[in-house]
């Protein structure tokens, strides 16, 4: 009786120390099974981001064209339509996150800028003096870089040779 009681003992062992392996393997398969679901969100939100960085890029063509043509509509009706269709796409396209880069004034940063001209001048080194190209960011993301002018400083001894 007490060989039986021993060995239904060792069986109970064996069988708890079962029970607790599957317990950690589920354990750790329903941690996998949420970094998947996890991974699996943030993919999809990246491929929804991409496609809306796409869009958007192509519409910046569009609204690029609307800065160019409105200073050339002459008749003021038309201009004021003109802009009201320009103030909605800026609108939603802000909606979306898009927003200018601002930088008349700002020092050169290679991140957000591309250097089109450098002209000698008084200001500081690399102080941007022109817009000439508008750049834009997505959220956070720089999705046309500006392409501006900005200023090389006159040497000194270049100013005493010219006068």
């Amino acid at each position: 009786m007490t060989e039986d009681l021993e060995q239904v003992k060792k069986d109970l062992e064996i069988q708890t120390r079962l029970a607790e392996d599957r317990l950690d393997r589920l354990k750790y398969l329903q941690a996998d099974f949420d970094n998947f679901r996890k991974w699996s969100e943030k993919e999809k939100a990246s491929i929804i981001a991409l496609a809306n960085e796409n869009l958007i890029k192509d519409l910046l063509v569009i609204l690029d064209d609307f800065e160019q043509a409105l200073p050339s509509l002459e008749l003021e009706q038309n201009k004021e339509g003109m802009k009201m269709i320009q103030k909605k796409l800026v609108k939603i396209l802000t909606e979306y996150g898009l927003c200018p880069i601002d930088c008349i004034g700002e020092k050169f940063n290679p991140l957000y800028h591309e250097v089109i001209w450098k002209e000698k001048c008084n200001e500081e080194q690399n102080t941007i003096l022109e817009d000439i190209g508008k750049g834009y960011q997505l959220k956070s993301k720089v999705i046309r870089p500006s392409k501006v002018k900005i200023a090389e400083q006159i040497k000194e001894d270049e100013g005493e040779n010219n006068g």
